[in-house]
């Protein structure tokens, strides 16, 4: 299953998505998170410690992180500002800690958590605006996938539609 979180307001993007995606058979759920209320990560390790696997703001997230757990690809749309996502796309990125543990191990010579359930999902990225380092952001997605020992799918301009469909499988 793919799960693609819209952080943005405009469904537009997320309702070519799911036509191309029906278009192609792909099994898809799309949460529209552009006004749903998600925190970000304040860094208090409950999700490790305290209650494992379950973060301890009780927000909107909590829907999304039960769906990621079962994800084979993970898509954020976000808009962009300063050259960056903007703080909800972040947001979303920041509060996948309760899908791994505290506990580490090496990988090719770095540390990296262990994960919680087994598998993670890859991940992708669809910005929005012109704002955006577009270079960083795929070193920076690539990271992010590497940290949880999943593949990067790409970033791509909300004009790359099809070529986004074409990575998800």
């Amino acid at each position: 299953m793919i799960l693609i979180v819209n952080t943005t307001s405009d469904t537009s993007v997320t309702e070519e998505l799911r036509k191309q995606a029906e278009a192609g058979n792909v099994d898809v759920d799309i949460v529209e998170a552009g006004s749903l209320k998600i925190s970000h990560c304040i860094g208090c390790n409950y999700c490790w410690l305290k209650t494992p696997g379950e973060c301890a703001i009780k927000d909107d997230y909590e829907m999304i992180l039960k769906k990621l757990i079962h994800a084979d690809q993970y898509w954020v749309i976000s808009d962009t500002a300063l050259g960056f996502i903007d703080h909800k796309g972040k947001n979303v990125f920041d509060r996948i800690l309760p899908i791994l543990t505290m506990n580490l191990k090496f990988v090719k010579g770095q540390m990296r958590h262990i994960s919680r359930y087994g598998k993670n999902a890859d991940v992708g990225l669809i910005i929005r605006g012109d704002a955006a380092d577009k270079e960083y952001l795929e070193r920076w997605v690539e990271r992010a996938a590497l940290n949880l020992e999943s593949k990067s799918l790409g970033v791509f301009d909300e004009s790359k539609i099809k070529e986004a469909v074409s990575c998800m499988c």
